[in-house]
């Protein structure tokens, strides 16, 4: 049996706030967004989109003490003292601080404008 080709990749998020979800993850990610009035699509140079759904009665989780995430990014990066001024200054929130166990690999929880949780990580 054959494998299943799949041309494009993506994850929706749903939020009750197109604009504001869009321009977080354009800021973040680069890119433009693409607009109708309850869909939009953050196109990037790669094979991967992003899209955000209206969903007016969007509950963001509230992990890690309540509802469950659903869906989280991770996000590599190689400074993290200025990826944590860029994603703070685009709208995210602290959800965990980094814990530094003695892993070579560490990671900081955010969530964007929805409420969705997203790390951005690194290696020391």
């Amino acid at each position: 049996m054959a494998a299943m080709k799949i041309g494009k990749k993506g994850i929706v998020f749903d939020t009750a706030d197109l604009g504001a979800e869009s321009t977080f993850w354009a800021g973040l990610l680069g890119g433009t967004v693409e607009a109708t009035d309850d869909w939009h699509t953050l196109v990037t140079e790669d094979d991967w989109y992003l899209a955000f759904q209206l969903a007016p009665d969007h509950v963001p989780p509230e992990w890690p003490n309540g509802t469950l995430q659903q869906i989280h990014l991770d996000l590599w990066v190689d400074d993290p003292e200025t990826a944590h001024a860029e994603v703070m200054a685009l709208g995210a929130t602290v959800l965990k601080e980094v814990e530094d166990l003695g892993e070579p690999d560490v990671f900081q929880v955010y969530a964007d404008p929805a409420g969705h949780p997203f790390c951005l990580c690194w290696s020391k």
